[in-house]
């Protein structure tokens, strides 16, 4: 069985076991079949189909079975990557914008079921310098900032929180149940460490300004009116390290 070369251990091993398992019930219904043949049909050599019947089907059986299993679990996977890549940016990894939108009015859904609270707060991380950086070293370089940054805002958020990329020099964060404070907690969290990270070329250090500003919202709303509020106190705040992230109540529809 060359072709099991393609598949990793971790495709193998379960498609085995299946397989085996779905041969040794071929196996058991031939012996059943067997049985009650020579029960209406007493006079034919039972015991040479006894023995070389059940081996053989399981011998048939097992290939067909671990091939369907194999073809399966690439079926899987392969819908699991396509489902991978229609909801996650492909530079950053980070959700994208439609399925951000999506997992926040999801968890409103789900805490309005059970009567919880179903607000949160939404931090909006603006990088004014990546056009620049962007036309004067590259659209490479750029992506690689938005990966960097994306792979720092990640480490620096609580278990359960989503990052997003919203535009090309916008990632978004949602704080389901946050308080301010534990949104201070994240932003000034999230300037340290860019301020530590090293952002260069072979050239010269780039020249990375990120604005943050968040919108905390305490029920339902609408996806497009928390962007904008978080978008509108991002652009107004200061960049400098040190100073508070501006947290901006949603007003009430």
């Amino acid at each position: 069985m060359i072709f099991i070369n393609r598949y990793s251990p971790a495709t193998v091993k379960p498609a085995l076991f299946r397989a085996a398992i779905g041969a040794s019930c071929c196996t058991a219904g031939s012996l059943g079949l067997l049985l009650i043949l020579n029960l209406l049909i007493p006079d034919k050599p039972f015991l040479v189909g006894f023995v070389s019947i059940p081996p053989i089907s399981f011998l048939v059986a097992f290939p067909l079975l671990l091939a369907l299993q194999l073809q399966k679990s690439e079926l899987a996977a392969l819908r699991a990557k396509m489902n991978h890549a229609t909801r996650h940016d492909p530079v950053t990894n980070a959700l994208n914008g439609t399925a951000f939108a999506a997992a926040m009015q999801n968890y409103s859904d789900r805490r309005r079921k059970i009567a919880t609270d179903t607000g949160g707060i939404m931090i909006a991380v603006v990088i004014e310098t990546l056009d620049a950086i962007s036309r004067r070293y590259g659209p490479q370089w750029a992506d690689t900032v938005m990966l960097s940054l994306a792979d720092i805002i990640k480490s620096s958020v609580r278990s359960g929180d989503l990052v997003a990329r919203l535009a090309s020099n916008e990632l978004g964060i949602f704080l389901p149940g946050a308080t301010p404070e534990n949104a201070q907690d994240i932003g000034a969290r999230i300037r340290r460490r860019v301020s530590q990270a090293a952002f260069e070329t072979e050239e010269a250090p780039l020249d990375l300004q990120i604005k943050l500003g968040g919108a905390l919202f305490e029920g339902p709303e609408d996806f497009n009116r928390i962007r904008q509020l978080a978008d509108e106190v991002a652009f107004e705040s200061a960049t400098e390290d040190g100073e508070p992230i501006v947290i901006a109540r949603l007003p009430t529809a």
